[in-house]
């Protein structure tokens, strides 16, 4: 064979050669994707959706695996901070101060969103009058539930209560207040919630998520304490909506800053969170004590919170490519399961968002 056609021969094997090296990297690549395990913690307020969105992304992905424990919001920031997991989840953020604690750097994404209730155990006990026709809720009013809470109000057929309920007849049991003993998100959203409406919470108790309790029993996590609700007779606590559903547990209906008796629905719930402003460095934000009229007054975003660099290129991508899943597809399990999903706006901020985790 001549110089010239040997020549050809390895112009015309180049393009073969370069396809067979990009088929090998796309199947080292594809090796290294069926071994990417992803762990994360933090709070336990998203966490049924979180189990139902791991499940569901796996069966697409199944070279995929994504690990949540619930633990509460404050150990999952400090797991993140120590850099022992993936990603965390907290109803409250990160703050500036946690997050100049994290070397390489973090980003707050709003996930999914829902609404704290007020559990009660009281059934059968509270019963509607036939002459009077009553809302299935029992009715609270705002600084009825914040005495409830500060130990002030001790007893279901107290007068305040009753008479903001006519016709119910209210039960001569004491009131069991359930409150969490981990350190929540959940907690600093009820609790800043009461320091917005009353002054006396405000500098007795103040906000947080873990406070000296005045009154109640503790249990860890919303599922422990639904769990003492369902219990406890004449208990009542603060739980994400999610968990009242899911264990059949009567809510209150809580008188909002307009003066009206309002239940968590998708429709009170959202309009509380059109009032809610991202700001674009760092998309946190929350609203204490909502001014619309069918407001339900006790609502929050939950985040989860990624680092802005991860030394494994694969690890950030499969991590990037869950959220885009989670805020387009995941949010079809959102109402289903007794969350609010997020506007076309908030779902926008969150992809711009994704885009700065980087390698």
């Amino acid at each position: 064979m001549s110089a010239k056609l040997q020549s050809q021969g390895r112009v015309c094997l180049l393009p073969l050669i370069a396809i067979l090296l990009s088929i090998a990297s796309c199947a080292a690549e594809q090796k290294n994707i069926k071994r990417v395990s992803l762990v994360g913690t933090g709070a336990s307020f998203p966490a049924p959706l979180y189990e139902r969105w791991l499940s569901d992304y796996n069966q697409q992905n199944p070279n995929i695996e994504i690990n949540y424990q619930a633990i509460g919001s404050s150990a999952g920031v400090q797991q993140l901070i120590d850099g022992t997991v993936d990603f965390a989840a907290s109803d409250v953020g990160i703050t500036r101060e946690q997050a100049a604690k994290i070397k390489r750097g973090v980003i707050a994404l709003p996930i999914t969103a829902g609404s704290i209730v007020l559990a009660y155990n009281l059934t059968p006990s509270v019963r509607q009058s036939p002459q009077v026709n009553l809302p299935t809720a029992l009715r609270l009013p705002r600084q009825v539930y914040v005495d409830i809470f500060l130990g002030k109000i001790t007893n279901w057929n107290h007068p305040r209560i009753a008479a903001a309920n006519p016709g119910v007849s209210l039960p001569d049991l004491p009131i069991q207040v359930v409150h969490r003993t981990d350190g929540s998100g959940t907690t600093s959203v009820f609790t800043q919630h009461l320091s917005a409406i009353s002054p006396e919470w405000k500098s007795k108790i103040g906000a947080g998520k873990s406070i000296a309790w005045q009154v109640g029993v503790g249990g860890k996590g919303n599922e422990g304490v639904t769990a003492l609700i369902q219990q406890i007779p004449g208990a009542i606590g603060y739980v994400e909506y999610v968990y009242a559903k899911q264990n059949k547990l009567p809510v209150a209906a809580l008188e909002n800053k307009s003066g009206n008796y309002i239940t968590p629905t998708p429709e009170s719930v959202a309009q509380t969170l059109e009032a809610v402003k991202l700001p674009g460095d760092n998309l946190i934000a929350f609203i204490t004590d909502p001014t619309g009229a069918q407001s339900y007054p006790i609502v929050t975003y939950s985040w989860l919170l990624t680092y802005h660099q991860y030394p494994n290129r694969v690890k950030a991508q499969a991590l990037k490519n869950f959220v885009n899943w989670a805020v387009i597809d995941g949010q079809k399990s959102s109402l289903e399961l007794g969350y609010i999903p997020l506007s076309k706006k908030v779902v926008l901020q969150v992809q711009s968002a994704v885009k700065k985790i980087a390698e």
